[in-house]
């Protein structure tokens, strides 16, 4: 496969009017990749690589990093609103359930996001060493 910075499609999902930016490749069942501090979408590419021909998958920027917009004040930063990013994601793909994987500060956010919207996750992977495998 060409280098995936080039074959991903690029696209934008808002939350409170926050911009965020995710690229998708691929067709199938949806995989959310969430990156940690201080990656971006990139982070994800050996593995969206080797999963794009059977699955859907699906790598965002958190707020703050790379193309997602950089809301000022800690208030833009809590839980909540880093939770309504994936859903806003996820929404915008139009899925109803996903597999979540995420690593990392993304782990952890993943790991809440899980418990707070079950009905939205088929299956949760966190790389607690924060290696991305």
């Amino acid at each position: 496969m060409e280098d995936l910075w080039n074959s991903v499609e690029h696209h934008y999902a808002e939350n409170n009017g926050t911009r965020l930016h995710y690229v998708t490749l691929g067709e199938g069942e949806p995989i959310v990749f969430v990156h940690g501090f201080p990656d971006f979408w990139y982070s994800w590419r050996h593995q969206m690589a080797v999963l794009a021909p059977c699955f859907k998958v699906i790598a965002l920027d958190m707020r703050a990093y790379n193309l997602s917009d950089k809301p000022e004040g800690i208030n833009h930063y809590k839980m909540d609103y880093l939770l309504g990013d994936i859903r806003a994601v996820i929404e915008e793909v139009g899925e109803e359930q996903v597999t979540l994987v995420g690593h990392d500060w993304g782990g952890a956010v993943s790991w809440y996001f899980a418990m707070a919207h079950q009905q939205q996750v088929e299956r949760l992977f966190r790389d607690p060493t924060g290696t991305a495998w």
